[in-house]
């Protein structure tokens, strides 16, 4: 019986075992550029069978949070390069995320403090994170009202991520990429009606919804590799104030797109990011969302997060339901997950309070066994 702990080839990624930390947003890059406490942050967390790194901004456009981290300056990737070098020197492998934030952003993040994009001129009921830089105190704002992005931008976009990937990899030392196309942000706005309005090749039918989407992933693919590329997609959370009338048909003909690429993996968020792992108005049947993938010759690994315990993710794997989980929160407060988890050992408390900015309380400071 396949185990939590046995090895997986994920594409390309030859993986330890089938524990995976999730993306987490933490705030700690000044100025968008890495610093030596992520060094030490990602490091202590090496023995997950892989890190997918905090959401990384592909172009200053996408950037929707202070102190985020970015992939498109000379100093974001090589001091990145420290990152991913100190997790290989432990044994560690590490994707990053690669992420356009589209409308939640804040014109203050924003280049020439122009509006933040999306496919439609629709402002999120959501909030993003600012820092006042004349106290050194960040706080949760209302995001910006955003304008519609001009057909003949898109294409932009697509090479954005595509040289995100190729830095990344080639210059950041990454073991490759995750396109994050979920809660709600640019990918996820194109892909869902709630935030889709556009009447161009890009909005209306499943079709014309996806083409975005999958224009960067095969791009992407292109550039590095689909066996070094995967893709986080959440059907039907409603973070960041998303939702679509009809998520079953659009992610079964996401997925069956997907599926010749050779990925690595497709990693699903399940219910609600951060809460419910079923919502009762919002039905999604994951196990045919699978089913669509491989029955289309989807080979890559399926990846599962959300509300995930030991006994449930032991039994996902177990069950061939899922081939790794990702845990997020869980990996903030213990660098050590994999030995608690594989040992049945208790696991230390977050802190919710010091998620988001800060220096190396919360961050670096929880202890192993």
């Amino acid at each position: 019986m396949t185990s939590l702990f046995d090895p997986i080839d994920a594409g390309k990624l030859r993986l330890p075992n089938r524990i995976a930390m999730a993306p987490l947003t933490r705030n700690r890059a000044p100025d968008a550029v890495p610093t030596p406490l992520m060094e030490t942050y990602y490091t202590q967390r090496a023995t997950a069978g892989l890190l997918i790194s905090e959401g990384t901004a592909i172009s200053a456009q996408a950037q929707g949070y202070a102190d985020v981290p970015g992939l498109y300056g000379e100093d974001q990737l090589q001091a990145w390069k420290k990152v991913t070098h100190a997790v290989h020197t432990k044994g560690g492998r590490i994707v990053t995320q690669l992420w356009h934030v589209g409308r939640i952003s804040h014109t203050l993040l924003q280049p020439g403090s122009q509006p933040p994009v999306a496919p439609s001129a629709i402002t999120a009921k959501s909030k993003t994170y600012v820092i006042d830089h004349a106290t050194g105190q960040g706080h949760f704002t209302p995001t910006s009202a955003p304008r519609a992005l001009h057909q003949d931008e898109l294409p932009g976009i697509v090479r954005s991520f595509a040289l995100a990937a190729r830095q990344a990899v080639e210059s950041a030392g990454f073991d490759g990429v995750e396109l994050h196309a979920a809660n709600g942000y640019l990918l996820d706005q194109f892909l869902k009606t709630g935030t889709n309005l556009r009447e161009d090749d890009y909005g209306g039918s499943i079709e014309n919804r996806a083409r975005l989407v999958l224009e960067c992933m095969r791009a992407v693919a292109d550039e590095i590799g689909g066996g070094k590329v995967g893709i986080r997609i959440s059907p039907v959370t409603p973070a960041n104030d998303i939702v679509d009338a009809d998520p079953q048909p659009l992610f079964e003909h996401l997925v069956r797109q997907l599926a010749p690429l050779g990925l690595a993996y497709i990693h699903v968020i399940e219910g609600a990011t951060g809460g419910p792992r079923e919502l009762p108005e919002r039905p999604f049947n994951y196990h045919a969302l699978k089913e669509a993938y491989r029955a289309a010759g989807g080979k890559g690994a399926w990846m599962v997060n959300n509300g995930y315990d030991r006994q449930l993710a032991m039994r996902a794997v177990e069950s061939g339901y899922a081939d790794i989980v990702a845990f997020g929160k869980a990996y903030i407060s213990n660098p050590d997950l994999v030995h608690r988890l594989h040992d049945d050992l208790p696991l230390n408390e977050w802190d919710s309070s010091r998620f988001y900015g800060g220096g190396a309380d919360g961050y670096t400071d929880y202890p192993t066994v």
